[in-house]
């Protein structure tokens, strides 16, 4: 979320704004429930959402005071308990864990210091402080967590903690449903965001033979095609291990959907209402919208032609930021931040379109693609392996684009994301693409 001509002053004062959002929603996500919900673990997927607190303050604490301040520990005691890597989350409960009181505190503590810090940080001569990074990285890393707990807010059961109000009514997408992506080099990843991660450096050359991709994320209602038309119950159109999964998990729609009285009906953050047939799909897996794919004589984009389709300027030849262009995103690019809780109708957001005319290609949701998560040519880990280098690999597959739980600080044109194949809990969708050879 920032240009990289901007001063040290504008590039503070951005530090704060970041820090200050993210906080804010770390206090809703975590003040509208009671401390019983705080402590308790929702799913073996996901952490009580008082941890999310309090490691929050940790890594805050770790990088801004002690790595950037050099200042002593605050709690040194409490660093193994808050690492995600020493403790699964399923174990996360009965770790000795701070009290929801005591969380909100020391995590105060620490923003409190660390603003103490920005203003006195300059920002260069070191990489960890060059135009900030190391505040874009924390204000980053506590919006992620914001969005895992959203998840898990999602996963609770019970009555609604949460309301926003729906994306705007927007005129039926009429346009055309797919879209020819022309063929040739194009520069994936960056080498000159301030605040990109190790994952998405450098930036690179790639060739890209040309492709259709879909002008909108697949919708409700094309998926309920699929699943009516006895999807899940054809071997046909899944990978060995997509099948087997579908078997062993007993997967027969979204996450979320039911069938009741000839009605497709969802729960979404604790209301039940019809699934509505305009909206991307959400909650599915990678097997299931490889799978929808395969059925729709269609397959997923790669992770390059999606960056291609979002960034690659044909008029210029240049990669943008985002699909609109350089402006750091506003309300009429995309549905992020959590400003709704629900992705917006397919074919919203006109003006942040492609110079193609893809749309929705940032916000409403994450986009699955057929790639695994790997690292570009000459990647370098900083300022920690955990972070990217430890996920390479086959098991892991690379989503694009973010969704309406991401905030734009943590979402552009470059950041990737990734989870195992599986997983579902997240707020994923997809769009689909085929080869165009001789475009």
């Amino acid at each position: 979320m920032t240009d990289p001509a901007l001063d040290a002053e504008t590039l503070r004062e951005r530090a704060v704004a970041s820090l200050v959002v993210a906080r804010d929603r770390t206090t809703l996500l975590t003040s509208c429930v009671e401390d019983p919900d705080l402590t308790a673990q929702h799913s073996p997927l996901m952490s009580p959402l008082v941890w999310d607190l309090a490691h929050i303050g940790n890594q805050e604490e770790q990088w801004l005071l002690r790595a950037v301040a050099g200042q002593e520990a605050i709690r040194p005691e409490i660093d193994s308990l808050y690492d995600a890597f020493e403790h699964p989350r399923a174990e996360r409960p009965s770790l000795p864990l701070l009290s929801p009181q005591e969380a909100r505190r020391y995590a105060s503590d620490v923003r409190g210091r660390a603003l103490d810090v920005l203003e006195r940080t300059a920002f260069d001569g070191t990489r960890l402080t060059e135009a900030g990074f190391a505040f874009g990285m924390i204000a980053q890393h506590e919006q992620q967590h914001d969005e895992t707990m959203l998840i898990t807010h999602q996963l609770r059961k019970g009555p609604a903690a949460l309301t926003a109000p729906d994306p705007e009514p927007v005129t039926p997408y009429t346009g055309p449903a797919e879209i020819l992506v022309p063929g040739g080099p194009f520069t994936m990843g960056t080498s000159a965001e301030p605040w990109a991660l190790d994952n998405e450096r450098p930036a690179h050359r790639r060739e890209v033979a040309p492709f259709w991709i879909d002008a909108t994320p697949v919708t409700n209602g094309a998926y309920q095609a699929f699943v009516e038309d006895g999807g899940y119950d054809d071997p046909r159109w899944w990978t060995l291990e997509g099948w087997a999964h579908v078997r062993r998990a007993r997967l027969t729609a979204p996450l979320y959907w039911r069938r009741e009285g000839g009605q497709w009906l969802r729960r979404r953050f604790g209301v039940t209402e019809l699934v509505p047939p305009d909206e991307p799909v959400l909650h599915v897996c990678w097997y299931e919208a490889d799978a929808y794919a395969r059925w729709a004589g269609r397959r997923l984009p790669t992770e390059t032609e999606w960056e291609k389709a979002a960034r690659h300027d044909p008029a210029t030849g240049r990669s943008r930021r985002y699909p609109w262009g350089d402006a750091d995103p506003a309300p009429e690019h995309a549905n992020l931040g959590q400003r709704h809780l629900r992705p917006a109708p397919a074919g919203s957001y006109p003006a942040g379109a492609s110079p193609l005319g893809v749309r929705q290609l940032i916000g409403d949701v994450w986009e699955w693609t057929a790639s695994d998560f790997l690292p570009y040519p000459g990647f370098r880990a900083f300022p920690y392996k955990e972070y990217s280098e430890v996920f390479f690999g086959p098991e892991y597959k690379v989503l694009r684009g973010g969704s309406f739980a991401v905030d734009p600080v943590a979402c552009r044109g470059t950041f990737r994301n990734w989870d195992h194949p599986i997983r579902r809990q997240i707020f994923s969708g997809f769009r689909t693409a085929r080869s165009a050879e001789g475009a």
